[in-house]
């Protein structure tokens, strides 16, 4: 996209409690999976506005959660959202370089842009001994999926796979599985609901850049509600072999 375009984009995605599907029961369950505890120091890698952060410290009440994401507007809004917690260090960073070492990886729906191998390989030096890393991945959910299903990912650049071939590639990495599952249709409703309504907002007032920019995020939202039995998002707790 050329800037204009990226500020169209950005201007949209901004001031959303979130930048991907998710929600609090998918840290939960990916915590108690990997066994966090209460002192465990958090790395959340692509964080976005924060939309886990909350989450993850209460999954480790008494430990620590170090956050980055590399566009520093989003890094901002959650430095506003959590300024008043010591234990929460926020930078604007690359996620395939954290800063330090931890007992748990958090990555959610920014994993493919490294692609599973070299993630797993470049967070492998910052676990600490027991560590276990958890990341949610693109995914069809048939071994046939359909045109449109094929269709959704297009333009993102992801080599799209089933829950078998990621398994494969977590494997190959060196890595053991100690759980998958599908993200809900709520943590999918929890990134577009806010999303519609901001689309809502801009709407009056929209350049015809924007514009376009608009009618391409509803007809993404559109195209996910229609195919959401085929593809989204698995997450995966897995721990060096």
């Amino acid at each position: 996209m050329t800037p204009e375009h990226w500020d169209a984009f950005f201007q949209i995605h901004s001031d959303l409690p979130r930048e991907g599907p998710g929600e609090d029961a998918d840290v939960a369950w990916a915590t108690q999976v990997a066994k966090v505890g209460q002192s465990a120091r958090i790395a959340d890698l692509g964080c976005g506005p924060g939309g886990d952060i909350a989450a993850l410290r209460r999954a480790a009440a008494e430990g620590s959660v170090w956050a980055c994401d590399t566009h520093e507007p989003f890094v901002q809004q959650a430095q506003a959202r959590y300024d008043q917690d010591p234990d929460v260090t926020l930078a604007v960073a690359d996620m395939s370089a954290p800063f330090g070492m931890f007992d748990f990886i958090w990555c959610a729906g920014a994993a493919y842009f490294l692609g599973i191998s070299a993630a797993l390989s470049t967070w492998r030096q910052h676990l600490s001994p027991g560590g276990v890393i958890a990341f949610s991945e693109p995914c069809y959910f048939t071994d046939t999926p359909s045109e449109a299903a094929r269709t959704f990912w297009d333009g993102e650049g992801v080599p799209l796979s089933t829950e078998a071939g990621i398994r494969d590639q977590i494997a190959r990495a060196g890595y053991q599985t100690l759980a998958i599952r599908n993200l809900s249709d709520q943590a999918w409703e929890n990134y577009y609901t806010p999303l519609e309504a901001r689309i809502s907002d801009l709407r009056s007032e929209a350049s015809p850049l924007l514009v376009e920019i608009i009618k391409d995020t509803r007809n993404e939202m559109d195209a996910w509600r229609a195919c959401k039995d085929e593809t989204g998002y698995v997450l995966c707790v897995v721990r060096p072999k």
